[in-house]
């Protein structure tokens, strides 16, 4: 049975490039289309970027897309990203969902200010953007980065707050882990960066590494604009929410997130390595968990259907009712 995919005016194309840089939709065979990746054009995703000045002086970048009559879901980036993260899963999120797909402070065409890069300030971004677009409540998807900001969203406001999906998220080394060094000392590698930034430097491509392919073109965009943001931006956001002695500040407020969550890993993440997960499930033990074997820390670039089909049926789960938008 065909499902027809509808994303705003982009182009979705099975296996293939696109003939033209806007339509109304394509069609798939199945939820993963049959094993052949479905692709968005990147020009057309990036061409669909709003951006809105919030009371806190801030400006927001962001993507609506989906059934913008529809719940709303809104997805957090992770470190040096940006929205386009999530263009690889796209084609297989739920169609009824409206879509904000944001960029954080500091990433991608949001403003870049001289401060301030805590997880505070991140979190608080979203509840203004919220408030500017008349959203009184929403379900929330993070990677990394972005899932500290949604789960630190959650626990500052819970009433704004529906679902939560955590992915690649961590609760902060525990101070009595075993002392080993880290699979991948990004802290260290991204102290020595120096600007211009490669984008094509050893580091720069195994920040971007995966167990499994991603495609290469959609890898290289996202390395590019890394690069163009500024290396005070990298490092204060390192030293202001992603410290390695982060454990005390996240674990003070993971017991005000009540909402129900999941929590997504690949099983190789280099990243948020097992004591930084175990962390995370202790803090939550009502949330449900799904590790992808085999998989690093953008389980959803190398398998964005299976990733989708798990966030989908979270999602669409019957619980407490959304407050009308």
């Amino acid at each position: 049975m065909k499902q027809l995919i509808l994303l705003s005016h982009l182009v979705l194309v099975a296996g293939g490039a696109a003939s033209a840089p806007f339509a109304a939709a394509a069609s798939l065979d199945g939820p993963a289309a049959q094993g052949s990746a479905a692709r968005i054009d990147l020009n057309a995703f990036d061409a669909l970027k709003k951006t809105i000045a919030l009371p806190n002086g801030e400006v927001l970048a962001y993507v609506e897309t989906g059934n913008l009559a529809g719940r709303p879901v809104v997805m957090v980036h992770g470190y040096t990203d940006s929205a386009r993260d999530w263009v690889p899963m796209l084609p297989y999120v739920a169609k009824q969902f409206h879509l904000i797909l944001v960029d954080i402070r500091g990433h991608g065409h949001s403003g870049k200010p001289e401060c301030c890069y805590n997880r505070l300030d991140f979190a608080y971004d979203i509840k203004l953007l919220l408030d500017a677009l008349h959203l009184s409540k929403a379900d929330f998807v993070g990677h990394s980065l972005g899932s500290i900001i949604v789960q630190t969203f959650a626990e500052y406001w819970p009433e704004r707050t529906g679902r939560v999906v955590l992915v690649s998220s961590t609760g902060g080394m525990p101070p009595d882990a075993p002392k080993k060094p880290p699979q991948f000392d990004f802290a260290a590698a991204i102290r020595n960066l120096k600007e211009p930034i490669d984008a094509d430097s050893p580091f720069m491509i195994a920040w971007w590494s995966s167990p499994t392919p991603v495609d290469p073109d959609f890898i290289a965009r996202e390395r590019k604009d890394a690069a163009a943001i500024p290396l005070r931006i990298w490092l204060a956001v390192l030293d202001q929410t992603l410290a390695g002695d982060n454990y005390a500040d996240l674990q003070r407020t993971l017991p005000r997130l009540k909402a129900p969550t999941l929590l997504i890993w690949g099983s190789k993440d280099p990243i948020m390595e097992e004591p930084m997960r175990k962390s995370l499930r202790d803090a939550l033990p009502n949330a449900q968990v799904k590790i992808f074997d085999g998989l690093g820390h953008n389980p959803f670039w190398e398998d964005p259907a299976g990733v989708a089909q798990v966030i989908n049926a979270f999602l669409e789960a019957k619980g407490p009712p959304h407050a009308a938008p």
